[in-house]
């Protein structure tokens, strides 16, 4: 398999990898090492990737399995919190603070899930993934899948509500 081969398998996913292992990690810095070894580890087994039925949910897999061993590592205290930014143009500064308030709200609430609840809200919310795929990718069936998102989504509706709803009677 040529470089060029290899890049045309790869590059479609890679921003999907990557926020994955932001997700978990958290870190932009932690999650774009993370991403560069995953897509070594690809590279180094190129002659196989012809062998993966699908070579974008293995690649998840091999993200959400690097994270996980990575915040069980030692470095995991070395990881720094890094809350994304949410920009958008031409828009009054009362209505911008107000969305990287409920961004930041949403992402906090997101982080203090269960790590099973966070991956399905990121890999279905997020990255738009089908229950099949997510299924598969976490070895888990169909109707846990559901459950949980439906858990995980109560959860942030609720904590949300209670958060925008606080001291108002």
């Amino acid at each position: 398999m040529t470089q060029n081969e290899f890049l045309n398998i790869v590059m479609p996913f890679k921003d999907k990898v990557f926020r994955l292992a932001k997700r978990l990690l958290v870190s932009t810095e932690e999650a774009e090492d993370a991403t560069q070894e995953v897509l070594m580890k690809l590279w180094r087994n190129k002659g196989k990737i012809s062998e993966y039925k699908n070579v974008e949910a293995f690649s998840m897999t091999m993200t959400k399995n690097f994270c996980f061993d990575k915040l069980k590592s030692k470095q995991a205290q070395n990881l720094k919190i890094v809350h994304s930014n949410y920009e958008e143009k031409n828009t009054p500064l009362q209505k911008q603070v107000e969305l990287n308030d409920s961004v930041s709200w949403v992402e906090r609430i997101i982080q203090e899930l269960p790590e099973q609840q966070r991956m399905i809200i990121q890999l279905r919310d997020i990255e738009e993934y089908d229950f099949d795929e997510i299924s598969k990718m976490l070895s888990m069936n169909n109707t846990a899948v559901r459950v949980a998102l439906s858990r995980a989504r109560k959860t942030i509706r609720e904590r949300l509500t209670n958060t925008h709803n606080y001291g108002i009677k």
